[in-house]
């Protein structure tokens, strides 16, 4: 499958931060399972990543953020030690586009950081937020929080700014690395998904129109 494919090319000890799994015997495990079965049968990416009949479109978010988060972490943790404040003073995707950071804490205005220093807020929030038991729970029967498509919206759009800025910035290591047709697939994993289920705003995506 494209998870241990990526396994194999990436160091694990490299994760930018520990994954989070599903519990087996829950039904998220084998939405998950399923999941990762459609796309290692070579199915179209597009048909994967469309939710199984029957089965709670929130579930399938929930499982498919925490998939990425988890992949797109893995991603960013092989090329982060060349992702300096130096080398890139502001978190941006090319010249015409710039991330400003933003939080309910430290940072209440939009404000310019180095592209490590918005990973890590990056991470630590989405972390937060996939193991807060009020918006991902993980008991049967609990329900999905209202605005949870709205909080996996935001997930899901600062996860697209780490691949806008890895594509854009560091892509000669993933070359290096011999890991393009991985990440690329992983991408297109993630673009079907976000698009074919309307979880992002379409301007996001116009640093990596061209990719």
């Amino acid at each position: 499958t494209m998870s241990i494919a990526l396994k194999q090319v990436f160091n694990k000890d490299k994760t930018f931060r520990p994954k989070r799994k599903f519990e087996p015997g829950t039904q998220r495990f084998e939405l998950h399972k399923q999941a990762q079965a459609s796309l290692s049968s070579g199915v179209d990416l597009r048909a994967a990543v469309q939710p199984p009949p029957g089965e709670d479109p929130n579930d399938w978010v929930a499982v498919h953020v925490v998939d990425f988060f988890n992949r797109i972490n893995l991603i960013y943790g092989t090329v982060c030690e060349f992702c300096t404040e130096k080398s890139c003073p502001v978190m941006s995707g090319g010249p015409r586009f710039e991330y400003r950071w933003q939080d309910d804490h430290k940072y209440k205005k939009p404000t310019a950081l180095p592209a490590p220093q918005y990973m890590n807020l990056l991470m630590d929030w989405i972390e937060v937020q996939i193991n807060n038991e009020d918006i991902f729970p993980t008991s049967i029967g609990i329900p999905f929080p209202k605005n949870f498509v709205q909080i996996c919206k935001k997930i899901l759009c600062r996860l697209f700014r780490v691949f806008v800025h890895v594509y854009i910035h560091h892509f000669d290591r993933i070359i290096l690395m011999g890991a393009e047709a991985h990440v690329n697939t992983c991408y297109k994993h993630f673009y079907y998904f976000c698009t074919e289920l309307n979880l992002i705003d379409r301007k996001e995506l116009e640093p990596l129109v061209s990719k």
